[in-house]
């Protein structure tokens, strides 16, 4: 039986990241990119496909854990009848290679510890070759090399497959284990210190964390958030993938299964406005500066997902050898996703450019010359059907929200031309496009008889998305038919209180079978606008149970399971903690706030 999604926690060096469970084992790790294949992949199948586990002998679930306050490092504590351990779990931001340390002290008594390490290279399907060198245990298989260390060293055996140790730490006495990985045809990479490491990457989350803006409630929360979506950061390129998993389900034992460890044009205004409202505005620029490289050359090759440094070619295919999380199947590697018309992403990505402008980060010259080329894209273009934000994999539609982000893509164009006359640009040319959307979304996208506006034109079924009408200026949300809107989507949409994507049969929409969970990105848009039309009461109602969904170290995946209260989707998801950050600043980030109509 597979340990839920919420029973893990994460560590990163902000190029991969780990998935480390209750139990002390570390269950998922890439090298030594995100997006590389998994060495411990026993989260999408079993411990014979590649798991770490440090934990006393004989003890299941630790009694506590907690991540070391504004930091990334993570202390897990067990309790046993002969005294207690506390094991410290991180990784170092990397100067060549990429280390896990693992920390293990005794706290009370006398206990002894065991460690079990099955190394797998290519999620879960090649044992490698291990060997003793002058101290190391040193795994290699095909590219990948792997060498492990014990501080002091401790009794350690081979057997099954695996490297064992056991050994017993008192009160005040520590051992340290690092593993680090380098291809196999390179020397050893230079050693760290574990202790070092430690003093130093806590040193370095701290001194981040304390940029922070944000002095409002939930300071936590929104901490934790930006920490998370720090480490899903790409440092090398300033790339923010949206989960660092691949494959974990939408729904137990169906098919809907992504890989997420890549970076999507359609979180960038999100993902920049939050980066920019809580400070950070050189994470801000990082990632502005990728979105215009990632999208660099002809506006008809725009896609809607890239790789970590830009890259366009995602192949997607599927691996057999590994049952999926609860045997849902299939396991996905790449995302095909990328080869779709998204016509919303034009519109994200002008948005963006325009956010960061306003917000004063570094002109680059290349932006607005982009920016127009998408113009005239969109201008061309813009009539076709398409397969919208959610990425459907049934037939193309009108999407209303793809529309309404061609008209946002105009309207950012309009705007910077009548605030600068000097650029070049026919604001008429924009302003003409712009009101044309305009008038076909609110005749061919709206539904008067129910007073909402519907997922694609000539159809009766909601979307999520469109609750980002008003966010996005389209309509002001005092306008009758955002509120009738916001009504229409939280009454059809409504699971439990949180909110699904979209109504009605999916496998018509989107082409496959199965349901899903509620989508929790979807339930912050909702407590947005709830704020926005004056329903302030209710907007902080939703708002708290929504964070009280996070697991215990403060992590969303992106879905979740209301009836089970499970969390679904990949893990930890960066739409879902940017949804946190930004509604927590639209909440509480001002001293002004929508006049409460009591809903």
């Amino acid at each position: 039986m597979s340990r839920p999604i919420e029973d893990y926690a994460l560590i990163g060096d902000q190029q991969t990241a780990a998935l480390v469970a209750r139990d002390g084992s570390l269950d998922w790790l890439c090298l030594p990119r995100f997006d590389s294949a998994a060495c411990f992949a026993a989260l999408l199948g079993d411990e014979e496909n590649g798991h770490w586990r440090i934990a006393p002998k004989d003890a299941d679930s630790c009694a506590r854990r907690a991540y070391r306050p504004d930091s990334l490092v993570l202390d897990t504590e067990w309790d046993t009848e002969d005294g207690s351990i506390r094991v410290t779990d991180f990784m170092p931001q990397r100067d060549r290679a990429p280390d896990v340390v693992r920390i293990i002290e005794g706290l009370k008594g006398s206990v002894t510890v065991r460690s079990t390490l099955r190394l797998r290279f290519d999620y879960g399907s090649v044992v490698p070759w291990v060997r003793k060198v002058d101290g190391h245990r040193v795994a290699v298989a095909g590219p990948d090399s792997v060498w492990l260390r014990s501080e002091p060293p401790v009794r350690t055996w081979g057997r099954d497959f695996g490297t064992h140790s056991e050994f017993t730490v008192e009160e005040g006495e520590k051992v340290a284990f690092v593993l680090t990985w380098h291809p196999s045809h390179e020397l050893r990479p230079p050693l760290v210190d574990p202790y070092t490491s430690l003093r130093e990457s806590l040193e370095d989350w701290r001194a981040w964390t304390s940029r922070c803006q944000y002095d409002g409630p939930h300071r936590d929360a929104v901490i934790r958030s930006l920490i998370t979506l720090k480490a899903l950061t790409y440092a090398p390129t300033g790339g923010v993938v949206a989960a660092p998993t691949t494959s974990l389900p939408e729904e137990i034992g169906g098919v809907r299964n992504w890989d997420y460890r890549f970076c999507w044009l359609r979180d960038s205004t999100l993902t920049l406005g939050a980066l920019l409202l809580a400070g950070y505005l050189e994470e801000a620029e990082a990632w502005r500066d990728w979105l215009l490289r990632a999208v660099a050359g002809n506006a008809a090759d725009l896609q809607i997902v890239y790789g970590l440094a830009g890259e366009r070619r995602l192949p997607e295919y599927e691996i057999p050898w590994l049952p999926g999380y609860e045997n849902s199947a299939p396991v996905r590697i790449g995302n095909e996703a990328v080869e779709q018309l998204q016509l919303d992403v034009y519109g994200e990505v002008v948005d963006s450019l325009a956010l960061a402008h306003r917000s004063g980060l570094a002109r680059r010259p290349q932006a607005w010359n982009l920016q127009l080329c998408l113009l005239e894209f969109l201008r061309e273009k813009w009539r076709e059907p398409d397969q919208g934000l959610w990425e459907v994999r049934g037939p193309r539609r009108h999407f209303v929200y793809s529309k309404v982000m061609v008209w946002v893509a105009a309207d950012r164009a309009v705007r910077a031309l009548e605030e600068d006359p000097e650029l070049p640009g026919d604001a008429d040319r924009w302003r003409e496009l712009r009101d044309e959307v305009h008038r076909e979304v609110c005749e061919k996208g709206y539904d008067p008889e129910r007073n909402t506006f519907t997922q694609s034109y000539g159809s009766t079924e909601l979307d999520a998305s469109l609750l980002l009408i008003p966010h996005a200026g389209f309509l002001p949300p005092d306008d009758p038919r955002v509120v009738g809107t916001i009504d229409a989507v939280r009454a059809e949409l409504s699971h439990h209180g949180l909110l699904r994507r979209y109504t009605s049969d999916q496998k018509e929409i989107d082409g496959l079978p199965g349901q899903e969970g509620t989508f929790l990105v979807c339930t912050f848009w909702l407590v947005d606008a709830l704020h926005m039309t004056g329903r302030t009461k209710e907007a902080h109602e939703l708002f708290e149970h929504l964070v009280s969904l996070t697991n215990d170290v403060g992590l969303l995946a992106e879905e979740y399971d209301p009836v089970c209260g499970r969390q679904l989707g990949n893990f930890p998801q960066a739409f879902s903690h940017i949804g946190l950050v930004n509604t927590a600043l639209a909440l509480f980030g001002e001293d002004t706030e929508g006049e409460d109509t009591g809903g």
